[in-house]
């Protein structure tokens, strides 16, 4: 009788703790900015090859909103160099350099849905292994829109690594991203 009595008491005494517990008022949310929100990250690669080579860099910073929703701003720099082998063979060069804003969309944690309009500065050359004159293209503006889908799995505090397939809808014919889906990584402190 004795045991059945102090097991009860102590079985009543749990659930009024955590009934407690639950009742406990939360932080009231902070208004205005609050720089516990702020995230940094973005993209970094390097692809060295015989035939061609490439950098990317793409620092972002931006902000948690809430839950479901975070948004932000950055700068892109790309760089590829590549041999190809038709009327010659030749050395091309291109480089792009911009500006980016994106909007993400959590709908269930860790999956994401993000929009990344970016005007990019586009300089390139081809070089000729014979003697022709190396031809400079053009510097030019490119937009693009990227739309993706992806995940953020944490990986301690308040870190992420990001996986997205992404795709450029405009399709201007100077894209840095090309005509297919594409895979990018990246993180988030």
């Amino acid at each position: 009788m004795k045991k059945s009595l102090a097991l009860l008491i102590a079985i009543t005494a749990m659930l009024f703790q955590t009934i407690c517990a639950q009742d406990e008022p939360e932080a009231a949310p902070t208004k205005g900015f609050d720089k516990s929100k702020l995230f940094f990250g973005g993209n970094f690669g390097l692809g060295f090859g015989s035939n061609s080579s490439s950098i990317i860099v793409s620092p972002q910073v931006g902000y948690r909103f809430n839950t479901y929703f975070a948004a932000g701003a950055g700068v892109n720099f790309n760089y590829y160099s590549y041999k190809t082998f038709y009327n010659g063979e030749a050395k091309d060069r291109f480089g792009y350099g911009g500006i980016n804003i994106f909007g993400r969309v959590y709908p269930i944690p860790y999956l994401l849905v993000q929009a990344q309009p970016e005007l990019n500065y586009s300089w390139g050359s081809r070089k000729y292994a014979d003697n022709r004159p190396t031809e400079k293209l053009k510097g030019m503006l490119v937009p693009s829109l990227l739309l993706g889908a992806g995940a953020a799995i944490p990986t301690g505090g308040n870190g992420a690594l990001l996986l997205m397939l992404q795709y450029d809808v405009l399709q201007e014919s100077r894209t840095p991203y090309g005509n297919k889906v594409f895979f990018s990584m990246g993180y988030n402190f």
